[in-house]
């Protein structure tokens, strides 16, 4: 188990994400959804993501029924603020944000002290939980004004109160997760696809500057959406259509791989969660299966010899001296 930051909130170093149990770009059924909880728990995991943006809080509710069965005191829960989901008669379903759900409710962007606090009410309620562990911002790039200006300091003052254990933002891009390590006081920062084999942009400045600060990083999207976990034409690589360029280069990791006796995915979890600064890797799954697979891909070592040939070959950048 890891600590987050100066918290005290303990993580285990493997986390679930949930936004696939939130119907995202497949329908799954409650009862898979609870196969794939409780199989991380058989694998040891202890850390469990989730947000109310997932499903439309879909993700949470399932989370939740999934945990009820096992003893609070044993696991950690996150889940975020910033998107209020608000009752909708407007009908349709959900599949504009890739996720198969009725449009029972919308989402409203709010990082307001009122919205955060709202917000996390209601994802109290369909965790069915009288609290979490960590909260963070969710994707606050077109709201950084008012996600620090108000919304942090809300989460600050819920850390206070003790209603939460620890603190800080999520989000898809490096930059702005940088400045919330620099110019407040997060116990955590959870960056998504800026941190991978073929995406090391929060190598420069991010990570440095968390080792620094003593917050830690939580890293998110170690596949890039798929394409890690099984190159081919069809993958995606951060939600949308592979590029040609990248594709090529995953294939010729998967071969060096191959050559090493490991897998690609394997691999890319080692990668992430070798950095002295990464608490945890986060790792979305939608089946027991899947769940199972990445839990022995993330205890099986990597050779030396793997990284040598990576770094020779110029698939993968050198470490900066």
């Amino acid at each position: 188990m890891n600590t987050l930051g100066r918290s005290g909130v303990q993580v285990s170093a493997l986390a679930l994400g949930t936004a696939s149990l939130g119907n995202l770009y497949t329908e799954v059924g409650d009862e898979q959804a609870h196969e794939a909880v409780a199989a991380a728990w058989e694998r040891g995991v202890r850390y469990f993501d989730t947000a109310p943006h997932y499903g439309l809080g879909l993700a949470e509710r399932r989370l939740g029924a999934a945990l009820r069965e096992l003893p609070r005191d044993q696991y950690t829960i996150s889940t975020k603020v910033g998107r209020r989901l608000e009752p909708s008669t407007a009908g349709g379903d959900d599949l504009a944000h890739g996720f198969a759900v009725p449009a029972t409710h919308r989402r409203v962007w709010d990082f307001s002290a009122d919205g955060v606090r709202r917000s996390l009410e209601s994802s109290l309620r369909r965790l069915g939980l009288d609290r979490v562990d960590v909260v963070y911002l969710h994707d606050p790039d077109h709201h950084a004004e008012q996600a620090f200006r108000e919304g942090y300091p809300a989460l600050e003052e819920l850390r206070a109160q003790g209603v939460v254990g620890a603190i800080g933002a999520g989000m898809n891009q490096a930059e702005m997760l940088t400045r919330f390590v620099r110019d407040t006081d997060v116990d955590v920062v959870l960056c998504a696809g800026r941190y991978t084999l073929l995406d090391q942009r929060a190598r420069t400045e991010l990570l440095p500057a968390a080792a620094r600060r003593g917050v830690s990083v939580v890293i998110g999207g170690a596949f890039n959406s798929g394409l890690l976990a099984d190159p081919k034409p069809s993958a995606t690589y951060d939600y949308a259509r592979v590029p040609a360029e990248l594709l090529d280069r995953a294939l010729r990791m998967n071969a060096v791989a191959g050559r090493h006796g490991i897998t690609l995915r394997g691999a890319a979890l080692a990668f992430c969660a070798a950095h002295p600064a990464v608490a945890a890797v986060l790792v979305g799954a939608r089946s027991a299966a899947e769940v199972r697979d990445t839990a022995e891909q993330f205890g099986i070592p990597v050779p030396d010899a793997f990284w040598h040939e990576l770094r020779d070959t110029g698939l993968l950048p050198e470490e900066p001296s």
